[in-house]
């Protein structure tokens, strides 16, 4: 029962421990400053622990029941000063949270009729009913319509906008997938177009290099040099399958039994076995290797190895013949592949055949295990590779498509938020679709406030001075009937009380006054002579008579 309530309580909206907090903080700094209220008010104590108590309830609630928490804070305000602060708090709550402009129209509409009408009813006795109801709707509109119209609008923005990223980073994925499978049929048409024309020239090879090897004709060394081929072209025929695997799938081919339980034949592990074979063939070739082998990732350790076999086949083409060194340095942070080679012993067997593809694969192929590759001439006319391979480093994943507007980044923070409510945006957007001129609206209705709060203020400050008028002037008739000597009482009880702006000071600017008295100081309601001056009516009184009365006109 209780996690029902509680439930009940926090509404559609997860009310987490830190919200809550949150609203008890600011629940009791709004109690504490109403207090304030109160005691300027001349309220009671059971007054003030009222307030505080509405306060904290509808802090509370505004969650939950929002056009309930802004009508009963808004008909309370006219009995509880100290809950006045809390009424832009609703205010903002309701303008957030009320589905539909007509029901926040309709619970604003009541809100503002119980403050009005509390607030009459409340004031009733002191028999200003028009003055109370002009105050009370500047201050409604003031600290409740203002900060519920701007909640509402950075609401809507805000979800529009929310809903706008979401649904581009839909498109964005979407987008992916598509380009995903644009490269993943190309590369099974490239695949295929390996297989058949790549793997049958190798086939032939393979076939006639075997044959050629067990020929009664050919010597020992001739036999070994078939061998070699043969070798070569089964090997080439194992990466060729693979390869195209790699490219169909996107996995490796599995492995034959034969080969699991050899090493590694295309890492690091394999370098031994290319230098080998190349020595085979007839080429001076030195592998040394120096600091304490570390394991690399599979992606750097493939990397080190086709760089050892790319810069071996390029000695091979360009400076037949000549020396060969390959040196595998590991370093504290990244090992380090070379190979060096001399200038060419003779000239070429012929032509050479090379895609001029190499050493910019390798680099691209380092680049994507945040190493790096160079190639270049060295003292002595040959030829230098050498490739800086890190030790951890995964190799980049598949490029993703390009994010144009910083979008993945907001895409992945919104993956935590909650589900967004797509019927309601989608009717938000009809209606917006259906009124072109939503902006404009919204400006002009603001536009109309200002004008309202405007004419309000005017019409207040009119009544104001009404109001300040009759308190403070009298004409000459008034001023003639009164008589020197009558009572304090009798004269204040005929004349205005004078507690206006217009007759501040004005005592003290005439003849001196009589010392020990009290005076009355009033503006006559006739039009001076000069339009810069006033003519004051001013009565002093002295042990509850009248002792003096003058005339007399000061600047304005």
């Amino acid at each position: 029962m209780t996690r029902a309530g509680w439930d009940r309580l926090s509404g559609p909206e997860p009310w987490t421990r830190r919200m809550l907090a949150g609203d008890v903080a600011l629940a009791a700094v709004l109690a504490l400053l109403g207090t304030g209220v109160e005691e300027l008010d001349g309220g009671s104590g059971r007054r003030m622990a009222a307030s505080a108590v509405a306060v904290l309830a509808l802090t509370l609630l505004r969650r939950r029941w929002p056009a309930t928490a802004l009508i009963a804070g808004s008909g309370a305000g006219a009995f509880l000063p100290g809950i006045f602060l809390v009424t832009s708090l609703l205010g903002w709550s309701a303008g957030r949270r009320i589905v539909g402009v007509g029901r926040a129209l309709a619970a604003f509409t009541v809100a503002f009729a119980a403050s009005v009408g509390f607030n009459v009813l409340h004031e009733w006795s002191q028999m200003r009913p028009l003055l109370v109801i002009v105050f009370s709707t500047l201050m409604f509109l003031a600290t409740t319509v203002m900060p519920g119209l701007a909640s509402r609008y950075w609401h809507q923005r805000r979800t529009l906008l929310r809903a706008l990223q979401e649904r581009n980073a839909q498109l964005m994925r979407e987008r992916a997938m598509v380009a995903g499978q644009a490269r993943l049929r190309e590369r099974q048409r490239i695949a295929q177009d390996m297989h058949d024309s790549l793997g049958h020239q190798l086939a032939l090879i393979s076939v006639h290099t075997g044959a050629l090897e067990v020929d009664p004709e050919l010597t020992g060394r001739q036999r070994g040099a078939v061998g070699v081929l043969r070798q070569a072209s089964v090997a080439a025929m194992h990466e060729l399958r693979e390869v195209v695997g790699i490219l169909r799938d996107g996995v490796e081919a599995p492995v034959p039994v034969e080969e699991a339980a050899q090493p590694a034949a295309r890492g690091v592990a394999g370098i031994p076995g290319v230098v080998a074979a190349a020595r085979g063939a007839g080429t001076d070739v030195r592998l040394t290797t120096a600091g304490r082998p570390r394991p690399l990732v599979a992606a750097c350790d493939h990397a080190a190895y086709r760089i050892v076999q790319e810069a071996l086949t390029n000695a091979y083409k360009h400076a037949p013949g000549s020396a060969i060194s390959v040196e595998l340095r590991y370093e504290d942070d990244s090992l380090v592949v070379e190979i060096a080679n001399g200038p060419a012993a003779g000239p070429g067997a012929g032509e050479v055949v090379s895609g001029g593809q190499g050493l910019t694969g390798l680099r691209e192929r380092a680049r994507l295990v945040g190493g790096m590759v160079h190639a270049g001439e060295s003292e002595g006319g040959g030829f230098r590779v050498a490739g800086v391979l890190p030790y951890g480093t995964e190799p980049a994943g598949v490029a993703e498509v390009a994010d144009d507007f910083g979008q993945q980044a907001q895409a992945q923070a919104l993956r935590g938020a909650p589900p967004m409510d797509w019927a309601a945006v989608d009717r938000e957007l009809a209606v917006r679709e259906r009124s072109r001129t939503g902006g404009v609206a919204l400006g002009c209705g603001i536009a109309v406030a200002a004008v309202v709060l405007l004419v309000i203020v005017v019409a207040a400050f009119a009544v104001l001075l009404l109001g300040s008028v009759n308190k403070a002037m009298i004409d000459r008739a008034d001023f003639d009937a009164v008589r020197v000597g009558e009572s304090e009482k009798a004269v204040r009880d005929r004349l205005p009380d004078g507690e206006s702006m217009l007759t501040s000071g004005l005592d003290r600017k005439g003849p001196p006054r009589p010392q020990g008295t009290t005076c009355l100081a009033l503006l006559s309601s006739e039009d001076s002579a000069e339009l810069s001056t006033d003519r004051v009516f001013r009565f002093c009184f002295e042990g509850g008579k009248l002792v003096e009365k003058q005339t007399y006109e000061v600047k304005q």
